[in-house]
């Protein structure tokens, strides 16, 4: 079964300010840009990869307007630059209103091979850096008392076991942890915070990282027989980030046909 027709925007997101890490190039992060762009927001990309931004910031920016797309590099590892990616969101577009944690890192190792460096390097993109991304918009939009919207990107994983991935898997799990602990603080304050956990979407860089026999494996799980497309992952991120899902907090939302 083929991927469905690409869906035309329907301005749910007109005049809001959107925020996505990991949003250069053709995964789940340049998806969700896109797709902002296309349902009327503003969107500021971040990326550690800063040729890669700037490339896809100009593409962007070119086709949606150069006053609704910005960038700046940012690594999630680092404090100092997710602050200033923020603040570069409230100077450029003067509020906040949606934040994308996509950033994460992926990688496959045995327990017993499995270096202490392994171990941290993936944690420290993939949880710490949600976590600060996180801590950072939730100061942002409190003290702008407007409400908001947070999505983090977690994963299948972090609730189903896959050899090799100890390390990915409680990452994930941790954003999924993460996500409900930071919805009920954020509550009293009009901010939502929900997580998409996709099972296979293929993109080059996953593509390049993988195996084709795992990706075989991991395709066959899904019941559609084909991975899905990033942009029907960041279909799902538009929904929890729109006014469709404002009874929404705390959540993790399975994007995937996996059977087991």
């Amino acid at each position: 079964m083929g991927a469905p027709d690409y869906l035309p925007g329907h301005g749910l997101l007109t005049g809001r300010t959107a925020v996505v890490t990991a949003a250069a190039g053709a995964g789940i992060g340049g998806a969700t840009a896109r797709r902002f762009l296309e349902e009327g927001a503003r969107v500021v990309l971040g990326d550690a990869h800063a040729r890669r931004l700037k490339e896809s910031a100009h593409a962007l920016a070119e086709e949606f307007g150069a006053d609704r797309v910005t960038a700046l590099t940012c690594d999630v590892t680092d404090e100092d630059q997710v602050q200033a990616l923020f603040a570069h969101a409230e100077e450029a577009h003067g509020r906040l209103d949606i934040v994308v944690n996509n950033a994460g890192l992926g990688g496959t190792a045995e327990l017993t091979e499995m270096t202490d460096d392994q171990w941290t390097k993936i944690l420290d993109v993939t949880l710490n850096g949600t976590f600060r991304c996180t801590r950072a918009a939730l100061r942002s939009l409190k003290a702008a008392g407007t409400g908001g919207v947070i999505v983090n990107n977690a994963s299948v994983v972090g609730w189903r076991a896959q050899r090799g991935q100890a390390h990915y898997a409680a990452a994930k799990a941790g954003v999924m942890a993460l996500t409900r602990c930071a919805a009920l603080e954020a509550a009293g304050y009009g901010v939502r915070v929900n997580a998409v956990a996709p099972s296979l979407a293929l993109h080059p860089h996953l593509a390049k990282v993988t195996s084709a026999e795992l990706l075989a494996e991991l395709t066959e799980k899904e019941a559609f027989g084909r991975y899905a497309e990033p942009w029907e992952v960041a279909n799902v991120i538009v929904f929890l980030a729109s006014g469709y899902s404002s009874y929404m907090t705390g959540e993790v939302v399975a994007v995937s046909s996996q059977r087991a």
